[in-house]
């Protein structure tokens, strides 16, 4: 099977004031000459190395499944970082949301070739990794066209959000939770209901008409919830 390559890059995001790690995969056969979709994940790490994304692609092109697509990961530093950047109380989190869509998205159509449409572009986060994505879509709408969400983090400030917004056929959404989700122990050390907010917000979407496909899947707020999802994800989003 012909793999892909990931590039480990760094840059400096004037938002944060901070240098950001970029881990950016390129499918095999990349050329300059084709245009591709861009996908980026919060906790981009935890994607490629737990979620193992970059084989599901892989095997996905060698099956021509899917169509060019880079993925660009986007890891944290360490678990106080991602509750400061992804958690809507969290110190940068609207600076979070600025350098995804003003520098990052910018940065990408810069040195790839991208579609640099909306629809060209997507997000993709777990947990806390999952509420950035969404809120930074209801933030920036005409700059993402996708939203891949693996069991969020739902609050009154989300909820609130999507409730006041209007352009609700700017993004669809891909929305799936763990059925034990019912005391996961957060950041903070409490225990939270992941389930019933997930399930509050998938109403919520529903009634406003946004496009989304919501599953409930056998399993607990981890990894081994989600990485069998990545393949779905990826077809159900990217499909030729």
């Amino acid at each position: 099977m012909n793999k892909g390559t990931i590039q480990d890059i760094s840059f400096f995001s004037e938002a944060l004031q901070e240098e950001m790690q970029l881990l950016i995969y390129l499918p095999p056969n990349y050329s300059p000459l084709y245009k591709y979709s861009v996908l980026i994940a919060s906790d981009g790490k935890d994607y490629f190395q737990l979620g193992r994304i970059s084989r599901m692609a892989d095997e996905l092109y060698e099956e021509q499944a899917i169509e060019n697509l880079i993925i660009v990961g986007v890891p944290y530093k360490n678990v106080k970082d991602r509750r400061d950047k992804y958690h809507p109380d969290g110190s940068q989190f609207p600076a979070y949301k600025r350098f995804l869509a003003q520098e990052l998205v910018p940065y990408i159509d810069e040195n790839y070739p991208t579609y640099q449409v909306g629809m060209g572009r997507s997000l993709i986060g777990d947990s806390l990794a999952a509420t950035v994505s969404l809120m930074t879509a209801l933030a920036y709408p005409n700059t993402f066209g996708r939203v891949i969400m693996h069991s969020p983090l739902v609050n009154q400030a989300v909820i609130e959000s999507v409730e006041k917004y209007k352009d609700v056929h700017a993004f669809s959404l891909y929305h799936v939770i763990g059925t034990e989700e019912k005391a996961v122990k957060t950041g903070d050390g409490l225990l939270t209901d992941f389930i019933t907010p997930n399930r509050e917000l998938h109403n919520l979407f529903k009634n406003k008409g946004f496009l989304t496909f919501y599953d409930e899947l056998r399993g607990d707020h981890t990894w081994k919830l989600w990485q069998p999802d990545i393949k779905r994800a990826l077809l159900q989003n990217f499909s030729l």
